[in-house]
C-alpha cells in the first residue's frame, strides 16, 4: 500500500500544470488559449516572457526530481532494484502528459524527463543539459533540440551499461518526436518558431 500511494503522489507531482497555474496566477493568461497552446516551458516563453518560462522550465524539472526521490525518502523498493526511482519519474512523466488537473492534457515531457534523470543520474543529466543547451545555440529550435539531445542520450546511455535508463530512454525519445510530430512538419516546411538567437536564428535572418 505504501508503494501504491507514493506512486499516485508522483502521479499527482507531475500532473501538476506548471505553466497554466504560473499564467493564471501572475498574467492573468490561459496559456492553452495562446502560442502554440502547449503548457510548457517554450510556449510559456513565448506568451509569457523568460522570467514565466524559466519559472515553469524550474518547476517541472523540480516535479521530476522529486517524484524520482520519492522511493528513496520514503525507503520502498521494487522488483527493479535499484532503477526503481526510475519508475517513480515515469509516473510524474505521466501526471505531465496525462494530467488530472487539466482534462487528462499534457505537455511534451522534455523537462519532467530532464527531473526523473537528474535524480537518477546526475552526471547524464549535466550532459543532457548542456547537449539540449548547445543544440538550442546551434539550431534556435527548441524543439529540434530536443529531439536530437533525447536521441544522444539514448545512445550514450549505453555506455553506462544501465538496461533500465536505456530502455526508458529510449521509449521516451519515441514518445517525445510523436509528441513533437507537429513540430516535425514545420521543421520540414521550414516554418518552425526559432529562438530569438543562436545560429540558426542568424543563418534565418541572413537569408531573410
Amino acid at each position: 500500500m505504501k508503494i501504491i500511494g507514493l506512486l499516485i503522489l508522483a502521479y499527482l507531482l507531475g500532473a501538476i500544470p506548471n505553466g497554466v497555474w504560473v499564467g493564471k496566477l501572475f498574467f492573468q493568461t490561459d496559456i492553452r488559449q495562446a502560442g502554440s497552446g502547449n503548457i510548457g516551458t517554450t510556449n510559456t516563453y513565448r506568451v509569457l516572457g523568460p522570467y514565466a518560462g524559466s519559472a515553469v522550465m524550474v518547476l517541472d524539472i523540480a516535479k521530476g526530481t522529486v517524484a524520482t526521490l520519492l522511493p528513496t525518502w520514503g525507503h520502498v523498493t521494487t522488483v527493479l532494484g535499484s532503477a526503481t526511482p526510475l519508475l517513480f519519474g515515469l509516473f510524474a512523466i505521466l501526471g505531465h502528459t496525462v494530467s488530472v488537473f487539466d482534462h487528462f492534457k499534457g505537455g511534451k515531457a522534455v523537462a519532467t524527463s530532464a527531473g526523473m534523470l537528474l535524480a537518477y543520474n546526475p552526471i547524464m543529466f549535466v550532459i543532457a543539459a548542456s547537449l539540449w543547451v548547445g543544440l538550442i545555440y546551434w539550431t534556435s529550435m527548441v524543439s529540434l533540440a530536443s529531439m536530437i539531445a533525447f536521441t544522444l542520450i539514448t545512445i550514450i546511455s549505453l555506455f553506462f551499461q544501465d538496461p533500465y535508463l536505456t530502455g526508458i530512454a529510449l521509449v521516451l525519445t519515441v514518445f517525445v518526436f510523436y509528441r513533437h510530430r507537429t513540430n516535425i512538419q514545420r521543421i520540414r516546411q521550414g516554418t518552425e518558431s526559432m529562438v530569438p538567437f543562436g545560429r540558426g536564428y542568424r543563418r534565418k535572418q541572413h537569408r531573410s
